[in-house]
């Protein structure tokens, strides 16, 4: 049962992250690509003033997986690695926090091309 409640909140949580963005997409004139620049931003933000950790340690991979996640992680990375490295720190912490989520991505990606048929589609 203990399981089934983390599924719960990992679910509910994420799925309100979507929602929003679907809320943001459906309400304004706001791209996909300017959307998820905001969700980033504001993922580095939260973690920043000491809020998404809280999110992240009750919902999980709810609030790790969306692209929040991602700038809660670049944030994490360079909030961590600037005290031992300084001002460098800030930069190569983040990519040290997010490379296995990025080589991952990668990977996953070249496999699923490899065993698919894509078709390019024309130009309009």
């Amino acid at each position: 049962m203990e399981l089934f409640i983390e599924y719960v909140k990992c679910f509910v949580v994420g799925g309100l992250i979507c929602v929003i963005g679907q809320v943001i997409l459906d309400r304004t004139k706001l791209t996909t690509g300017q959307i998820m620049i905001i969700f980033l931003l504001a993922g580095a933000f939260l973690q920043a003033i000491g809020v998404y950790q809280s999110i992240v340690d009750f919902a999980g991979a709810g609030a790790t997986v969306p692209i929040s996640g991602f700038g809660y992680a670049l944030a994490k990375g360079g909030m961590e690695e600037v005290g031992g490295s300084g001002l460098m720190g800030a930069f190569a912490g983040g990519i040290k926090a997010t490379a296995p989520g990025i080589t991952a991505a990668i990977v996953f990606g070249y496999l699923v091309a490899l065993c698919s048929n894509p078709k390019s589609k024309p130009f309009k």
